[in-house]
Order: structure tokens, then sequence, then C-alpha cells
């Protein structure tokens, strides 16, 4: 089952956001979930300012655990964070 989780960073965190960018990405290549994702930025695309990412897991609680536990997360990095069901319907 697809979840999309969606983290919003805090006002000017890119400096916590890049002291935890290589744990984030480590943990989540080693969980094998990650369908897509990537950092969302301002319309220039200089500042990041949040992250989306799609993972493939069995239910809501094993998605819950594994946003629970990301280092972005531990790191205090996001204002908001939301993990929905997700359906991929149109693809290239």
């Amino acid at each position: 089952m697809l979840f999309c989780i969606i983290g919003i960073d805090k006002s000017n965190a890119l400096e916590l956001r890049m002291a935890n960018r290589d744990a984030h990405l480590t943990y989540w290549g080693e969980t094998g979930t990650v369908k897509l994702g990537g950092p969302f930025t301002s319309d220039d695309g200089e500042r990041l300012e949040g992250s989306m990412l799609v993972i493939d897991v069995v239910d809501r609680a094993a998605a819950q655990k594994l946003a629970d536990e990301d280092p972005y997360v531990k790191a205090g990095l996001f204002v908001t964070r939301e993990c929905r069901a997700w359906k991929w319907l149109l693809k290239d």
C-alpha cells in the first residue's frame, strides 16, 4: 500500500536540514520502501521548504512507524507532518 509522507520545514531550518540530510537519505535508502521523494522548494528553486516521500508498505501503522524514525523528524525539522494513503494514478 502506498503512503505519501509530507513534512513542512520550520522557518530558517536550512542548517538543521543539512546537518541531518545524510542520515535522512541513508535511513530511507535502507528501508527499501521509497518509490519516489524529494524536497519542496520555493518557486525559484532557491530555498528548501519541506520533504515529500511516497513509500510502499503493508499498512498505515508501518508507514507511521517509519515516518516517526526519520532523522529529520527526530531532529525536529518539521513544523507540520502528515502521512496519507496515496493512489498512484498517472505515470509517464
